[in-house]
């Protein structure tokens, strides 16, 4: 990931300013503040701006004047029991602003959070850069026999080379054609004086989903963590999981107690139907609970088999 000179002149000149204000401002998250965080190849994630954190979260729920004067040990408890039993509006009251440098198919996934205010480079207007996603050797896989949109063992070093040599090489056809659609050179200079370009909403169609598009996403605490929930979870795509865990650590300076609430009764922790809570109880009272006796289905069963770490729940 490689910002150009005239972005890192403009990241360094946001970071020169300073602002007078009584607003409640995160030092950890400062630090960071309109830096791009490195994700994959090309791209990155850049906090732009933000309103609130765990205090906002505390404000709100006692709906209190303004920063409290509670002890933080009590304000970790409310935030833990906030997150415990499931209450979102507190979480609502703080919000963060990203820059999001993604491949096109990462943001298709993306996008399906749609409790967020979002704005995309648009192609229609502007150029599309150069930067295309290469996947690393060791995260081509082959197609999971069990999961429709899951990957399974990774190939091997001859066949990963070989399809690594594909996407780069149409990446790279694809992206001569788009600029000479367009009859524009890096400079923006004509290529053949003679012919016009097409149009930019008609040059990019032939581009792959492989290439790099960029937005601003802004969003409140409560729906960051429902994206988090879902794309950090080790069964969602690398891809967009590489972007999940560095918004975690953005989180983490951001909102720490929030982070660990977060951590400790969501992504730590597990759901059970009341089907499989019963059969769970069962089996603490000493009776012989199998998969027939449990009242759950067969996929039911072996998923609470994994869920509490044992080859088999049976006593």
């Amino acid at each position: 990931m490689a910002l150009d000179d005239t972005q890192a002149k403009e990241v360094e000149a946001a970071r020169g300013e300073t602002f007078a204000t009584a607003r409640l401002s995160i030092p950890e998250l400062e630090q960071v503040l309109f830096r791009p965080l490195p994700v994959l190849d090309h791209g990155f994630v850049r906090v732009v701006d933000y309103m609130g954190g765990d205090a906002a979260v505390v404000q709100a729920a006692r709906v209190s004047y303004g920063r409290g004067t509670r002890q933080v040990q009590e304000d970790r408890g409310l935030i833990m029991y906030l997150m415990r039993h499931w209450h979102s509006t507190p979480f609502e009251m703080a919000e963060i602003k990203l820059h999001v440098k993604l491949p096109i198919f990462v943001a298709r996934q993306w996008i399906r959070h749609r409790t967020a205010s979002v704005n995309e480079y648009s192609g229609r207007y502007s150029i599309l850069d150069s930067d295309f996603y290469v996947p690393s050797p060791e995260n081509m896989a082959g197609q999971s026999a069990s999961n429709r949109q899951g990957r399974d063992a990774a190939v091997g070093p001859e066949e990963a080379a070989r399809i690594l040599d594909l996407l780069r090489a149409d990446a790279q056809r694809n992206y001569a054609s788009y600029r000479w659609m367009l009859n524009e050179d890096d400079a923006g200079a004509s290529l053949d004086p003679e012919r016009t370009g097409l149009a930019r909403e008609l040059a990019r169609i032939g581009l792959g989903l492989n290439t790099y598009t960029q937005w601003y996403w802004k969003t409140n605490l409560h729906n960051l963590l429902n994206f988090l929930r879902l794309r950090a979870d080790p069964h969602a795509q690398y891809e967009i999981r590489a972007y999940a865990d560095v918004i975690m650590g953005v989180l983490q300076l951001w909102a720490p107690v929030t982070h660990d609430a977060f951590v400790e009764h969501r992504l730590g922790a597990a759901t059970l139907s009341r089907t499989a809570l019963s059969a769970v109880r069962r089996i603490l009272k000493g009776e012989r609970v199998d998969e027939a006796s449990s009242g759950l289905t067969a996929r039911e069963w072996r998923e609470l088999e994994q869920l509490l770490g044992l080859p088999s729940v049976t006593p």
